[in-house]
């Protein structure tokens, strides 16, 4: 059975050259790169070979770029390490419809006594600026960050990250954004844009799982959450993963090479060829957040009143491979959280399914999705019971 791999947004394959990469670092990389002697700073430059590739690709400075084992312990740093420093200030302004690695820590510090601001979202999952200008204006001297993921995981929607970066601002209010889902998919100027931390994590564009990174401008400051040595300039204790570092640097520059050229245009003609032909196929199937910015790889198609469990079974069983939303949630059978913060209907919720391509995926792979998908979705609405 030929395996057709739609749920990109859940992880990626690792290119050729990013497995060479970590197969070299272990082979003959393996010093401690904070040794002094020849092997350690022969390894070193290794690191920091990595570290300059990965400022490339999102536009930053060395210096202000932190190696972390993945997004997750990114975010954690970038919420905590900012709280911790901002005294008095006790609110934190985010949305409904964050990844769990930003919504968990907001919520922890709710229980702690902060106050959590979840600004709405429009039916297409957008932010309004004006919504955060508002809870800035209405919170002033209060804010202690503001946490908003540049694309959603579930939807591929892209938050207006120029216009929130510049009411921060302007506020004195240091906004944090969780961009793993944007890295590799769509240019990315932390200088440009004015955002002041960054989260990301390798294995979302094409590089290992178990390193990520977090972008740091150099007039903020976090407080160390991993402590136990002098490393990444005092932020973040521990022996770097210089395998990982090393394959996330390797990504780095094939994605900012990838993203120069028509790559990205390719995926989202094939994107939206698949996502046309099962409209077509299914008239009653809604596209969610269809009316914003979106991910160049991704769409969101629920299919009422059918059960998404029932569809991601039905086409594994058949190669097809998606998902419901975030992997990190999988095996809920409660609808997507993102999907209801949206104003999405209940039987449109539970019956969405997300399909995400990468820069790996073919033509013939989305022909033959377009052959299975429908079928499936048949199959299922025949064997429901009669009303």
């Amino acid at each position: 059975m030929t395996e057709i791999y739609l749920d990109s947004n859940a992880t990626t394959t690792p290119l050729p050259e990013v497995i060479e990469a970590v197969t070299a670092a272990l082979r003959d990389g393996w010093a401690n790169p904070s040794s002094v002697h020849r092997g350690g700073q022969a390894v070193r430059g290794r690191v920091e070979l990595a570290r300059s590739r990965v400022c490339e690709l999102i536009g930053c400075r060395e210096r202000e770029l932190i190696f972390t084992s993945g997004a997750t312990e990114a975010n954690n740093l970038a919420i905590r390490g900012l709280i911790e420093l901002r005294g008095e200030r006790r609110v934190i302004l985010t949305t409904a419809v964050e990844h769990a690695a930003v919504r968990e820590p907001c919520e922890a510090l709710e229980r702690e006594g902060y106050t959590v601001v979840r600004l709405p979202i429009s039916v297409d999952g957008v932010v309004s600026p004006d919504d955060l200008a508002a809870a800035l204006e209405t919170h002033g001297d209060g804010v202690a960050l503001a946490t908003i993921g540049w694309a959603n995981n579930e939807t591929g929607v892209i938050q207006p990250m120029v216009e929130l970066a510049g009411l921060c601002q302007r506020a004195g209010v240091p906004l944090h954004t969780d961009a793993t889902q944007a890295i590799g998919k769509l240019p990315v100027d932390v200088e440009a844009v004015g955002v002041d931390v960054l989260s990301m994590s390798a294995h979302k564009f094409h590089g290992p799982k178990g390193v990520g990174a977090l972008y740091l401008r150099k007039t903020r400051r976090v407080m160390p959450q991993m402590r136990g040595g002098p490393h990444e300039r005092q932020r973040r204790g521990g022996t770097e993963n210089v395998p990982g570092i090393v394959g996330m640097g390797a990504a780095a520059e094939a994605a900012r090479r990838w993203l120069a050229g028509d790559g990205p245009s390719g995926v989202c003609a094939m994107r939206d060829r698949l996502e046309a032909a099962l409209l077509a196929a299914e008239p009653t199937a809604a596209v969610n957040g269809t009316g914003a910015e979106r991910l160049i790889n991704t769409t969101n198609i629920g299919f009422p009143p059918l059960e998404s469990e029932a569809i991601l079974v039905m086409l594994s069983e058949r190669g097809v491979y998606v998902s419901a939303g975030a992997a990190c949630s999988s095996g809920s059978l409660e609808p997507s959280p993102v999907l209801l913060a949206m104003g999405v209907p209940e039987p449109v919720a539970h019956g969405s399914i997300r399909l995400s391509l990468s820069r790996l995926s073919t033509d013939e792979q989305i022909d033959r999705a377009v052959e299975i998908v429908p079928g499936v979705i048949e199959k299922l609405r025949a064997s429901m019971p009669a009303v």
